[in-house]
């Protein structure tokens, strides 16, 4: 699977777009460069259930 095609199937299956995501992810505080990649990763499997491979 490509990359665009990630994109275009986690916006298919959560309605949001990238750029939208990143603007959740600042809200929530993950632009802070201390924040591990796994802290973001369980956010999106909790509340949006994409990870890895979607």
């Amino acid at each position: 699977m490509s990359f665009q095609a990630y994109l275009d199937n986690v916006e298919q299956k959560t309605g949001k777009t990238p750029r939208q995501f990143i603007e959740l992810a600042k809200e929530k505080g993950f632009n802070d460069p201390t924040v591990k990649t796994m802290e973001i990763v369980k956010w999106l499997k909790e509340e949006f259930l994409i990870g890895h491979g979607l």
